[in-house]
């Protein structure tokens, strides 16, 4: 049976609803699930409650729990990457030190400054990993789920040989979200969504067949709807398209929204999950963060582990490759002429169909020229930060913020590179390529 390695896994909700996915298909019941963390305290957690639903489900999975690296990913088929480089702590940087220059980000954890900085403490713990799987199981194949999805999978693909893909939930979310909006039972609908990740395009929406379009857009005028999603419903006005990120997220990916307090306040006020947290997903990470031991004994300790598999893509694809029954994900691959109207070699969410080929991309072909202008904005900054981080060159990284739709609005130049010069100075512990 496959083993499958979780790098990361004192992610505890997110790793065990990926536990619970692999293991509710039957054929992968048997599988070893390799879990690692530095953090020994989160790492019991997660392996009690792994336990815990194997005794309650009957499941035939071997239990792995170790701080060793090299140990989980030996002979590994499979490495899930959900790490987060620095923890709570250094995220707060990437939106406080921004914060006090009149960046308000939204999460920061994709582009502007803090989705950069993100990727810079990232990516050298990435290329440390892939070391290890180059050695230890070089066939295996990485499902990436860390933000900043774009710029991660990009380095691994311009600095390894390593097979991967970069996994999301915003394309399946938003397209529930639109079936929803617009009354259709989910199973009649189909459609194609490309661009990059979270912004990606829904070129094509149809139930049973019939293009949706006209029915999604008269959902702009009507607010029970409207107010649910605001800035996707925004883009759809003025570009044309629905887009796949929630718009608290989305928001912050372009020049339009958060340079105004009023625009602010009107999307921070749509996302429930925000409320106790004053609208700030970073508040929302401390609290959790504050609660963890607590909320994580409950989950144990109770009589019932809740198993219901997700729409997350991790565990269908280890089933199609094992098994070569199909399925179709939307996933980040480099793009190799699939997308023609975006710059080869960047990174692509696509469909794609997986058996035990692989992963295998769609060609998209050209995008409405407006989106791809859109998903280029973005890309600019991608490429920049790569290539600096890769480097280990700052002046490359003072120009991907220059670049940043967001930061470029609210900043001048030398503005920019202070607040670049204070983040380098705060995050110097993590960011090891630039000393």
């Amino acid at each position: 049976m496959a083993k499958i390695a979780m790098i990361g896994a004192g992610s505890i909700v997110f790793a065990k609803n990926l536990i619970v996915d692999i293991l509710s298909f039957p054929e992968l019941s048997g599988s070893t699930i390799s879990l690692m963390d530095i953090d020994e305290g989160r790492l019991d957690m997660i392996s009690k409650l792994a336990h815990k639903v194997v005794a309650q489900e009957g499941f035939n999975a071997t239990i792995e729990a170790t701080t060793d690296r090299r140990q989980a990913l030996e002979d590994a088929n499979y490495v899930i990457l959900m790490i987060q480089v620095g923890g709570v702590n250094v995220y707060e940087y990437d939106v406080a030190i921004p914060m006090k220059y009149g960046i308000k980000q939204a999460v920061g954890d994709t582009l502007g400054p803090g989705g950069v900085f993100r990727a810079l403490r990232t990516i050298p713990v990435f290329l440390d990993i892939c070391k290890d799987i180059e050695e230890l199981c070089p066939d295996a194949l990485i499902l990436n789920y860390v933000n900043p999805m774009a710029m991660n999978c990009w380095a691994l693909n311009a600095a390894t040989n390593i097979k991967n893909v970069g996994l999301c939930h915003s394309v399946q979310g938003t397209s529930e979200d639109i079936a929803r909006y617009i009354g259709a039972p989910y199973e009649e609908i189909s459609y194609k969504c490309a661009g990059i990740n979270h912004m990606a395009w829904f070129l094509e929406y149809k139930w049973n067949g019939k293009d949706a379009y006209p029915l999604i857009k008269e959902k702009y005028n009507d607010p029970a709807v409207y107010n649910q999603d605001i800035t996707k419903f925004e883009f759809l006005k003025h570009f044309g398209y629905f887009v796949t990120e929630s718009s608290y997220h989305m928001s912050e990916y372009v020049p339009y929204f958060r340079k105004k307090d009023a625009w602010i306040d009107k999307i921070k006020g749509i996302d429930s999950w925000l409320k106790d947290d004053e609208g700030s997903y970073l508040h929302r990470c401390q609290r959790l963060a504050s609660t963890f031991y607590e909320d994580m004994n409950k989950i144990v300790d109770a009589n019932k582990v809740e198993v219901n598999r997700t729409h997350e893509y991790g565990a269908y694809i280890i089933h199609a490759i094992e098994t070569g029954t199909p399925t179709v994900i939307n996933g980040n691959v480099e793009n190799k002429g699939l997308i023609t109207n975006l710059p080869q070699g960047c990174v692509v969410e696509v469909p794609c169909l997986v058996n035990k080929n692989g992963i295998q991309p769609t060609v998209i072909g050209e995008l409405p020229p407006q989106l791809a202008a859109l998903n280029r904005t973005n890309i600019n900054v991608q490429e920049l930060a790569v290539k600096g981080c890769l480097a280990g060159d700052k002046e490359l990284i003072y120009n991907a913020i220059m670049t940043d739709p967001l930061t470029s609005t609210i900043l001048d130049m030398d503005e920019i590179r202070a607040m670049v010069d204070e983040m380098f100075e705060a995050e110097k512990d993590y960011l090891p390529q630039f000393k």
